[in-house]
Parts: C-alpha cells; structure tokens; sequence
C-alpha cells in the first residue's frame, strides 16, 4: 500500500478490501460441528453477517442458538482483523431494519492506529485448534485463567468456573444430554451426516479430528458415533479446569456476544497454550441446561461450557478441520 492511500482513509477501495480480509479471516472461526452456519455480503464499506439457516442443526440446535453462537465467533475473527490492519469499523448487532437472519452489520469509519492485541489475536486466529485428546497433568496457568476471563468479560459475557463438585454435576449432565439426544435416531442420522462421508464439502467433522478410541475422561467428550483416528493417551484430565459461559438473557444477541466471548477468550487461551474444547452436549439439551443454569445460582444463562488443559512444549495440536472456500462465504454487491 503506497502512502498516498493512508492519506484518504475512507477510500472505498481501500475499505472493501479491508472488510473482504476480515470476512476471510472470520472463516477459520470454530462452530458447532463445523456447520459454518454464516455469509458475509459486502456492499462497498459495509459488511453484514447472516445466518444461513439451512445449516442449523434441526434435531441438535431447534433455536439456532450454537448456530447463532458460531456466528459470533465469526464475527469477533472479523473485528479483530480489522483492528488488526488499522481500521475502524462500528458493528450493528441485530439490526432493527432487517430480518432475523442480519446478526450484524460491520460499517468502516476510517483509519484508526494499527491494535497491537488484535494483530497477535490475527496470527492466532489460524493456529486455533479444538483438539480432544486428554490434557496434561500440569495445571493450568493462574495468569492464563486471568486472562481468558477478563478476554471472556470483555465481551459482555460471564465466565464461571466451576468447582470440584460442580464438574461431577457436569459429569453427570453431560452424560445424560448424550444419552438423551442418542436415543433420538433423528439426532443419529443428523450427527452421522455432518461426521460421515456425505458432509458437505469443505464443512463436517473429519475422522483426523475425532479420537480414536474413547477417552478416560471425568467430562465425557462428545459421542461421535464412531471412532476416529486422532490418537488419544491413557490421561484422565485431571488438571482440566472447566468453565461456563453465559449470559445476561437467552436472547440471540446474548448467543451472539456469547460467540464474541468465546473467540475471545480462545485466542487468549492459545496465546497462553491453553487448550480449549467445548461441550454443547448440555446446552442442547433442556433439562440439563436448566441445571447448569442452577449451578451458577441463575445468575446468567449457560451460552456452552469449556475444558481448558495445559498443552505439551512439544504438542504441534490436532489436525485443522476443513473450511469453505472464500467466495462461498463472501457475497459482493
């Protein structure tokens, strides 16, 4: 970029472009079983994010409420690489001149100094992995904790973390949410079609990301259905610490800044090389939700719960699920 650019900062150019890298950057965000449930359509310097409701989970996800968490996952990627390239940009949320499927409206508003977290949080953004093999036996880092916390609050979302007592509570939710939603052969067949060979291209849960065998863990990871081939030890996750986001209401713009929150407070993570895994199992459910509801003395309401572990000096992470390409993404005016 020349620097006869920087001296017209609201250059249309100049703010597509910027705007098109932030959407591309948003598509490495995580989502409920790598459905991508978001399109960016980019007019000029505006960029609006959508919910593409033909990727909601139906059987798992009947709200869209991790349909529309994952889109603010999205949507913080996008902020921070605009922050992170020296722009501006106001975000809309929900807005009140369009339907239910406009979750955000991303407008330019000029050149502001480069942010030095944002750039960190911009080469973050594609090392972030979900990986599910058991954590080490080394605590997790107090000063990280600290960290992904105030990340997590940031974002106008709560962070518990939970006691001894309240992950054998966990333990058990989790546990029946699985058994509950496996008994379902509508919720069979949506699982086997997003982790089997008929997932759309480019989206869906590759047998290289599911463990191998079942893991010894006191939280039971998510039932696929079918072993992969992501190896897994003989660890019990016992120095994992696990968390609760939530928040103020249980309304799409709380799941929303919930997704905010937890790509937040992921990358943060990742910096610190804290490992991160979601369990939604809980969440899908009623019954269990209500209960992780109660265990936070109804203060909030549960948005999805975190097992954050200490990852090996020399752990190079799982394998990277797949991604669809940019222009199925991206719609330009």
């Amino acid at each position: 970029m020349d620097s006869d650019a920087l001296t017209h900062p609201t250059d249309p150019q100049l703010a597509t472009h910027a705007l098109a890298d932030a959407a591309s950057a948003a598509g490495y965000a995580p989502s409920i079983h790598n459905t991508q449930p978001w399109r960016w359509r980019l007019i000029g310097d505006t960029l609006d994010l959508h919910l593409v409701r033909s990727r909601i989970l139906q059987v798992s996800d009947p709200d869209g409420r991790l349909a529309t968490l994952s889109c603010g996952v999205a949507l913080h990627h996008a902020r921070v690489a605009a922050a992170a390239q020296g722009w501006r940009v106001a975000v809309t949320r929900m807005p009140r001149d369009a339907g239910p499927d406009l979750l955000a409206r991303l407008h330019v508003g000029g050149r502001a100094p480069v942010d030095p977290p944002s750039v960190l949080h911009l080469r973050t953004i594609p090392l972030r992995r979900t990986d599910r093999r058991p954590v080490t036996d080394t605590p997790v880092d107090p000063a990280g904790l600290a960290a992904i916390t105030t990340a997590v609050e940031e974002q106008n979302t709560g962070l518990y973390t939970l006691r001894p007592d309240d992950v054998l509570e966990l333990a058990a939710a989790a546990d029946h949410a699985q058994r509950s939603e496996a008994a379902d052969p509508a919720w069979q067949s949506e699982l086997a079609y997003w982790t089997g060979a008929a997932r759309p291209a480019g989206t869906g849960i590759s047998d290289a990301a599911i463990p191998d065998r079942a893991t010894q863990t006191t939280v039971p990871g998510r039932d696929f259905g079918h072993h992969g081939a992501l190896p897994v030890s003989a660890e019990h996750d016992k120095a994992a610490v696990f968390v609760m986001l939530y928040g103020n209401a249980d309304e799409p713009l709380d799941w929303l800044r919930c997704g905010e929150a937890l790509s937040a407070g992921w990358l943060t993570a990742t910096e610190h090389r804290i490992s991160v895994v979601p369990h939604s199992a809980p969440i899908e459910v009623i019954a269990t939700r209500q209960a992780m509801r109660a265990m936070i003395a109804s203060i909030g309401y549960p948005c999805l719960v975190l097992r954050l572990g200490t990852i090996g000096p020399a752990d190079t992470g799982a394998p990277r699920t797949s991604r669809l390409p940019a222009d199925q993404i991206i719609d330009r005016a």
